[in-house]
């Protein structure tokens, strides 16, 4: 079978690096984006350039009707689903009194029932194959928490829940589900906090600097592979030992 991958929030950060390395193992990649056109259309022509199988799709994951849309769009450009990276994901750091109903929903809405929808859309076509691997990214604050990170702890506490069970449920049918937890990554998503508060964070991470996407994208590559075959129900925290 055809190997192709769907990765949403796939067209900068650790989406970006994701879609790119699995480009080039051979992936057809359909790479989900929201608001970020221009950046989505650009990788797509970047790896069409290099003889590779890409394909651009909008939609926002809270949205069933959307994403399932887009991802038949994939497959009807390159076949089933056979790897399923769950990347897109929202984050604001809020006092836990001053989290709004409207914050809240959507945080869930984007992070966790995302992942739902996407996650249900592949899945008959896995399962009627036998065959498949499915990693959702959740993050180091979901296994430990984080002041200010209330609600994004939350929705990454749940992805981990979704991710060892559904492993669970899965496993006889052949379907691997696993999960990596960034640490702090340095992306668009980091930047907000600015310079003194990213060299503080870096002195604390043992191996003295922060990750970057492309560290992040290996660890989700090697969970997708076939050497990782005996893998399911894994979290593998990518964090240069910050929470060790």
């Amino acid at each position: 079978m055809r190997k192709v991958a769907f990765v949403t929030g796939g067209s900068r950060g650790i989406g970006r690096a994701v879609v790119r390395r699995l480009a080039a193992e051979g992936y057809a990649v359909g790479i989900d984006y929201l608001q970020t056109e221009e950046q989505a259309r650009a990788l797509e022509a970047e790896l069409l350039a290099q003889g590779q199988n890409a394909l651009a799709v909008q939609a926002d994951v809270a949205d069933r009707e959307a994403i399932t849309a887009a991802i038949r769009r994939v497959e009807a450009a390159f076949g089933p689903v056979t790897a399923l990276v769950n990347n897109a994901g929202i984050a604001e750091q809020h006092q836990f009194q001053d989290i709004t109903d409207a914050f809240w929903h959507r945080i869930f809405a984007v992070n966790v029932d995302g992942a739902f929808h996407t996650i249900q859309a592949v899945l008959p076509r896995m399962i009627h194959e036998k065959a498949g691997a499915i990693v959702n990214i959740s993050s180091i604050w979901g296994q430990r928490g984080a002041s200010c990170e209330a609600a994004y702890s939350a929705t990454k506490s749940a992805v981990i829940g979704l991710t060892r069970s559904l492993a669970m449920e899965l496993a006889p049918s052949g379907i691997r589900v696993n999960c990596v937890a960034p640490g702090v990554i340095r992306t668009d998503m980091t930047e907000v906090l600015g310079e003194d508060t990213l060299s503080s964070l870096a002195e604390e991470t043992p191996l003295g600097r922060l990750g970057t996407p492309e560290d992040v994208a290996a660890a989700v590559v090697f969970l997708l592979r076939e050497e990782a075959g005996f893998l399911t129900g894994q979290v593998i925290t990518a964090d240069g030992g910050f929470i060790t």
